[in-house]
């Protein structure tokens, strides 16, 4: 299960229309209190900014600030009460945010984000490997729908809150599905706790990081083929030595009981039948380190995890 922004996207996107100055900068002071991609994206636009007091962030929604004539939103249609039929230019379409001021017309930014560059190959090989994937974002539809079929991924929905994306693998849960999440904003976290297995990019929110079982660094989403391939050597690894030490026992407590087994002859077999189930687990790192991407590297929290796998 896949979030969209800062996901399968770069998470880097550019204000594409061009309100007037006053409004950006209004717009940009509120949006420097989140580390939303858009919000971001907002003071890039704006340039050297002082961030709006008294902010509020509401997850899957948007910002709320008390100006001299009430509250100031920031956020999506549905957060700034604009009508989802509001006459916009149709020929300027993708990830949108609204800037609703009492007493004015709400105005409308308008970015381009731009798909990671190794996404269309990730979701190939998961597809070929049989994987169901879907997406997941609380962006409107149109702008999901295009991302989506452009990778080619058949289940997705748009408008999903924190709570709707939580819900969501919760249900699928309950069905006994076991899931692996990959977000990266606020609104993820939810989803990442309640997923069975989640990931997250370095550059993800720090509470999306504190949620997820593996935080991944580096521009390309091949991590989580790499995590997917990790985690089933080390099942197989462990299977393995499971069965080694089982052979282990079958073979030397008889031996032992019946007293063909000298103290040193024991403490040899002790040792030797350690180094090789030691011996065979080490492999799992030569296999993950042969196959690694160059722009991969693992953060600390990745690596304690494959330490308890």
């Amino acid at each position: 299960i896949f979030d969209k922004t800062g996901t399968l996207t770069t998470g880097k996107p550019e204000l594409v229309n061009e309100p007037d100055r006053a409004t950006l900068d209004l717009a940009a002071g509120i949006a420097a209190n989140s580390n939303h991609p858009l919000s971001r994206a907002l003071v890039r636009a704006a340039g050297s900014v002082a961030p709006y007091p008294n902010v509020v962030e509401k997850p899957g929604l948007g910002l709320l600030a008390q100006g001299p004539a009430g509250e100031i939103k920031l956020g999506n249609r549905a957060f700034c009460e604009i009508a989802e039929i509001a006459d916009v230019p149709s020929e300027i379409t993708g990830p949108e945010l609204w800037l609703a001021e009492p007493g004015k017309a709400a105005t409308r930014f308008v970015f381009r984000d731009t798909t990671r560059a190794d996404a269309p190959e990730v979701i190939d090989t998961l597809r070929t490997r049989d994987f169901d994937m879907t997406l997941l974002s609380g962006d409107r539809d149109g702008t999901v729908r295009q991302l989506a079929e452009a990778l080619g991924i058949r289940n997705w929905q748009a408008r999903m809150s924190p709570t709707d994306k939580a819900g969501f693998i919760q249900a699928r849960a309950d069905d006994g599905k076991y899931d692996l999440m990959v977000g990266d904003g606020i609104n993820d976290a939810p989803a990442l706790a309640a997923a069975h297995a989640s990931m997250s990019p370095a550059t993800a929110a720090e509470i999306s990081q504190n949620a997820a079982d593996i935080v991944f660094q580096g521009d390309k989403l091949g991590a989580v083929i790499e995590a997917i391939d990790v985690a089933r050597k080390a099942d197989q690894l462990v299977r393995q030595n499971f069965a080694l030490s089982f052979a282990y026992n079958v073979i030397t407590i008889p031996l032992a009981v019946s007293g063909f087994v000298t103290p040193l002859i024991a403490a040899i077999a002790m040792s030797s039948s350690s180094l090789i189930v030691i011996a065979n687990a080490l492999r799992l790192h030569g296999k993950s380190a042969t196959k690694q991407d160059p722009d991969f590297q693992p953060t600390r929290q990745s690596a304690s995890q494959r330490v308890e796998a």
